[in-house]
């Protein structure tokens, strides 16, 4: 779509014709993608529907499309009052939006941000000359954290993508004061292996050699036509991004600690800032130049060396398992975004200039997300599944996982009821449509039998827990617990709340 530009038109009318948008390279993926950022002001249009005209040009392609503007009163909390705040810490400067569980944790997260940003200090040597300003995201986008000029990390109740909020902020600071350190070429696995080396894990802290050598013991089980779990370092280095998210940025940091432990930390930086690009070369080109000039060796015999090495680990029970639940965990939770999350994705993530939006007092683009009973469903049942997976209790995980991917193929096949009667699946679709009821929004849930606990909020951030039981085919809510009271809300709130109005 090089070279072509979108136009769209309101309503008809010569006088409501938005700005043009050219097209160009997206996100991660590189989609081709015409954008238009805040291109319609709709604070003085009457609610109701409304028909945009859209036209490509030069190429004539034009379609119409119908949407309908929600009255001002039915926002959804915390929008009527959402702002954007500002914390400074001795690292940082924390911008959030009020009435979210960031305001709620405000001051723990300040102190977390401090202690990450020590930690990233010492093992640079070296300290931040700026302050660093940090995004908290009040949803889920890509797998939770995203830096160019300023850092982006998602803090929820409900973070489906159920990352370690301190190593997603720590991997993103060590991309900060990496990019500030300078270097003439930064291949994208080793920017991404040094932020996993240096926090110690990629989602969380794990023995990342013992875990590199999992990924052999599993390319050597796997079935016929299954994925490769080991990626040659050349078409790794080459083709980071389009990898496979999880097996890349492993690989990529259990390289770099190999590299560190043979060397040292002051050989490999040299080594690392000292990476040029070659003309019409690739990046495992330019890898392997500054290779031969700080260390006599091919990328081919380091690779050699790397896989001699992981071939000698010892890999502790449980390692190999957690490694495969992990991979399929995340490969789960992203084609659940592809499905019902499409903006979150991380490739075509919807990343906002953040400046420009506090500049702006834009909120809504963070704020809203999809919330049907099934988003609010799935996503509850990944957070279990990875509560499981965390615990060691794989077969559950592994459990909860193949019912979340059961429901997704059922939708993706227009199956008339996705969530099967009768299996945790079902039950976790009934429960958050018996929470949702009652104006309930659910953050998370666990179901045992016939018994269920959900942690809720209504109009606030501050959390509820609630009982549930089954009663013949529903799921109620015991109101007889707990000592908060029961609101009760009027049918046009539920209305509204469900997205009925």
């Amino acid at each position: 779509m090089d070279g072509q530009s979108l136009q769209v038109q309101v309503d008809g009318l010569p006088g409501k014709i938005l700005e043009p948008a050219n097209f160009g390279s997206f996100g991660i993926g590189n989609r081709s993608q015409a954008t238009l950022y805040w291109a319609w002001d709709t604070s003085d249009e009457e609610a109701g529907t409304h028909q945009l005209d859209f036209n490509i040009q030069p190429s004539g392609i034009h379609w119409t499309e119908t949407v309908t503007l929600q009255p001002t009163s039915a926002l959804p909390y915390p929008e009527p009052q959402a702002y954007w705040g500002m914390a400074p810490s001795t690292c940082c400067v924390l911008y959030y939006v009020t009435g979210t569980a960031t305001e709620r944790d405000l001051a723990g997260l300040l102190n977390q941000a401090d202690a990450q940003a020590s930690d990233v200090v010492a093992k640079f040597g070296i300290n931040f000359t700026d302050p660093i300003t940090v995004t908290l995201l009040p949803r889920v986008l890509g797998n939770g954290g995203f830096t160019d000029v300023e850092i982006s990390v998602s803090y929820l109740d409900r973070n489906y993508a159920a990352s370690d909020f301190t190593s997603v902020l720590h991997h993103e600071m060590v991309h900060v004061l990496d990019g500030r350190s300078g270097g003439d070429l930064r291949p994208t696995m080793l920017v991404e292996g040094l932020a996993v080396y240096l926090t110690g894990g990629h989602y969380k802290i794990e023995p990342l050699l013992p875990r590199a050598a999992a990924l052999l013991e599993l390319e050597e089980m796997k079935a016929v036509g299954e994925t490769n779990w080991y990626i040659p370092l050349k078409n790794l280095a080459d083709n980071f991004y389009p990898s496979q998210h999880e097996i890349g940025y492993l690989e990529a940091a259990a390289l770099i600690e190999y590299m560190v432990n043979r060397w040292g930390w002051q050989a490999y930086s040299d080594f690392y800032r000292d990476i040029h690009p070659i003309q019409g070369g690739s990046q495992s080109e330019a890898i392997e130049q500054a290779l031969n000039k700080h260390f006599n060796i091919t990328f081919d015999q380091l690779e050699s060396d790397f896989l001699g090495e992981l071939h000698n680990q010892m890999i502790p029970v449980g390692i190999r398992e957690d490694l495969r639940l992990t991979v399929v965990f995340y490969e789960t939770m992203r084609r659940y975004q592809l499905a019902l999350d499409p903006s979150a994705y991380f490739r075509t993530a919807w990343l906002l200039n953040n400046r420009q939006m506090r500049q702006r007092g834009i909120v809504a683009d963070y704020v809203r997300h999809p919330a049907t009973p099934e988003n609010l469903a799935l996503e509850t049942m990944l957070i279990t599944a990875h509560e499981h997976l965390v615990a060691g209790k794989y077969g559950q995980a592994d459990k909860m996982l193949a019912g979340i991917k059961t429901v997704l193929d059922n939708l993706a096949n227009n199956t008339l009821a996705p969530f099967p009667l009768g299996t945790t699946a079902g039950d976790y679709y009934a429960v958050v449509q018996a929470l949702m009821s009652q104006g309930y929004q659910p953050q998370r849930i666990e179901v045992d039998g016939n018994t269920a606990k959900a942690w809720v909020s209504v109009l606030s951030s501050e959390l509820i827990e609630l009982d549930l039981f089954r009663e013949g085919q529903n799921w109620m809510i015991n109101k007889t617990r707990g000592e908060y009271g029961w609101p009760t809300f009027s049918p046009e709130y539920v209305d509204v709340f469900l997205g009925i109005k």
